[in-house]
């Protein structure tokens, strides 16, 4: 028989103490741990009808021994971490406060794209149309009898001997009006951490279903297998999106971007097939406010692949005198228009899940100063003294234990934090955390940038001419590979959106839906493309980056607000000669940064045209191909 139960916060206190945590062991252990202390309270009954009805179900599918509904309370964290550090999947980092660190199975580092799928009763409901019976770079298509063989394959018993959790958790500030609620039911407590930090968990959420009982199914299991302290199932991994049941089913992977379902499943896949749906957009952008040195504020989304420099921008210290950023998320941006027509956006997130490498005091004060307290680092190395370090941080201490808790030689020149290593740290501990951060009406937008990792050819910043060319910029973007996925390798990739792994329904559906933003009121924001990565000849980065980023944005703010300081090229507008300030940062070579090679961008071009007939084909809205057009006529007359 299931064992139902909530934690009082006595047993969970004195679990914590004694390091005898009763979550998950087993029932002759669990119920010498409660002689003496309160009863446990029954919660099942306490459920709303859907929500019961789900954990039924998925218990008597995974068939765990017990299973405990998430509060989401601090004594239910620390029990959550007493059981973890007793089953060697985190160990305290005594040089930081509350800080962790977690080692995760060397096959289980990263997003399993090929084996990611989203199901409908049609193909092309997923995949367009010149990838109809292919692969699709675009969108894996699963039919629904196979989706109900992946998981009849995986699921019945995979919880046998472990504690089924139960996370209610809420996308967005609860009770916004642009917030979503989820249920995700694992058997992973570094999971359940994790989702406390990265979404709002627990029992407020469970009240507000009380007023509305819609929600998304999520249902997680690691599987057998792994090494010790990271259980998980590498050949067997499968991520599974069902939109029209608003269902997420994975199996086999612990890794966040795996496991944590409200994240990339939840706030795009499926949020993007939500978003169609109701009219509004979830995308894979990061949201800053700035302020310039008039006191005037205004907010900026911006989308780039992974790894690619978002959380940089995000967390942006300005070296513009006068200038502020504040961050209001790093990852993810829910936009929906306002009665007034106003683009307003939430960050769905409470929590940064941040690639670690390359983050540093010099890179990334912001994030420095943000992640060494409540946090859990994994896949990172670990320093003598109990602290961490990974590459880009600063130079190495003497001795390190790699990330598969290895000693780190560097003279075989392999990572002592794997290249994916990441950090999960709550938002609100950001010193630069935007007041309104948390604002249920959301933050208005004024500009959308668009951009990539592009070592040749692409200028610094282009303005779109109108909200048409700006989507065809989104729909062209092309970047060089990351760590955050299986691939590879500096191969320059389409990614279009900075959402090619995240599209939870065909794509030229979705730039349809971008294209159907423009309607009578709205106010409309600019949309931009940047690069901060072009190279000189010798391999040189041609702009510093980082807080001289600020520059960029100080035109782009002019720009919106219609000053004529640009000029027009074939690719769009930039800013006219002298109009982008660069004092102080001595010789910049503002040709080659803004120069516009006429063989390049015809490559380009045909580079596009191919992509959009491999991997589109019929399903490309018309105005696609007219911008294409554009942009070749424009740059064979340059």
């Amino acid at each position: 028989m299931l064992h139902f139960k909530t934690i009082p916060e006595d047993y969970v206190r004195k679990a914590a103490q004694c390091a005898q945590v009763a979550i998950g062991c087993s029932r002759a252990a669990h119920q010498t741990a409660l002689r003496g202390v309160t009863k446990p309270t029954p919660v099942l009954a306490a459920l709303t009808p859907k929500v019961r009805a789900f954990v039924e179900r998925s218990a008597a599918l995974c068939q765990p021994d017990h299973v405990h509904v998430c509060d989401g309370s601090e004594a239910e964290a620390s029990a959550l971490l007493g059981l973890m550090q007793q089953q060697g999947t985190l160990k305290p980092l005594p040089k930081y406060d509350n800080c962790w660190l977690a080692r995760t199975d060397p096959a289980d580092v990263a997003r399993v794209e090929s084996r990611t799928f989203i199901c409908t009763d049609r193909e092309r409901d997923v995949v367009p149309a010149a990838r109809i019976g292919q692969k699709s770079v675009l969108g894996n298509y699963i039919a629904p009898a196979d989706y109900e063989k992946a998981v009849a394959d995986r699921f019945p018993g995979c919880m046998r001997g472990r504690t089924m959790y139960v996370i209610p958790f809420s996308m967005g500030p609860v009770g916004s009006p642009l917030s979503k609620i989820g249920v995700e039911i694992t058997d992973s407590p570094y999971v359940v951490y994790s989702m406390r930090v990265m979404t709002r968990m627990g029992s407020k959420v469970l009240e507000a279903l009380r007023q509305d009982e819609t929600f998304v199914r999520c249902l997680h299991a690691v599987g057998a297998g792994g090494v010790p302290g990271w259980p998980c199932d590498p050949q067997r991994t499968v991520i599974l999106h069902r939109p029209a049941d608003n269902e997420i089913i994975s199996y086999g992977s612990g890794y966040g971007g795996n496991s944590l379902l409200g994240k990339k499943c939840f706030a795009l896949r499926l949020g993007s097939v939500l978003a169609r749906r109701e009219g509004w957009l979830a995308e894979h952008m990061l949201i800053l406010g700035i302020t310039n040195p008039a006191g005037r504020k205004r907010y900026i989304a911006a989308a780039f692949p992974s790894a690619c420099g978002k959380t940089n921008l995000a967390m942006m210290t300005p070296t513009l005198p006068g200038y502020k950023v504040e961050c209001v998320g790093d990852d993810i941006a829910w936009m929906k228009f306002d009665s007034n027509g106003v683009l307003r956006a939430i960050n769905p997130e409470n929590g940064f899940f941040g690639v670690a490498p390359g983050t540093s005091a010099a890179t990334n004060p912001i994030a420095m100063s943000t992640v060494f307290s409540n946090t859990v680092f994994t896949n990172v190395a670990e320093t003598q003294d109990g602290g961490v370090w990974w590459e880009g941080i600063d130079t190495a201490p003497g001795k390190l234990t790699d990330w598969k808790g290895q000693p780190w030689d560097a003279s075989k020149k392999t990572p002592a934090a794997h290249p994916n290593s990441r950090f999960c740290t709550p938002a609100e501990q950001c010193p630069i955390i935007d007041s309104n951060w948390e604002s249920a009406e959301g933050v208005p937008i004024s500009a959308i940038l668009l951009g990539g990792r592009r070592p040749e050819g692409v200028p610094l910043v282009v303005e779109a001419r109108d909200w048409k060319h700006g989507v065809f910029m989104g729909a062209t973007m092309r970047s060089e590979a990351t760590a955050a996925a299986e691939h590879s390798g500096k191969v320059v990739m389409h990614d279009p959106f900075a959402m090619r792994p995240f599209f939870g329904y065909n794509f030229g559906e979705y730039l349809k839906h971008w294209l159907s933003m423009p309607q009578a009121g709205r106010k409309m924001p600019k949309i931009f493309h940047v690069n901060w990565f072009r190279k000189s000849e010798q391999g040189k980065f041609l702009w510093p980056g980082f807080g001289e980023n600020s520059r960029v944005l100080e035109w782009v703010l002019r720009r919106c607000d219609e000053e004529p300081c640009h000029q027009e090229t074939p690719l769009g507008y930039v800013p006219k000669q002298g109009e982008l300030n660069t004092q102080g940062l001595g010789d910049i070579d503002m040709k080659s940064l803004f120069s516009i090679p006429q063989d390049f961008w015809l490559k380009e071009a045909d580079a596009i045209e191919k992509y959009f007939k491999e991997e589109v084909g019929e399903d490309l809205p018309k105005e696609m191909w007219t911008e294409l057009e554009t942009l070749r006529k424009n740059v064979k007359h340059s």
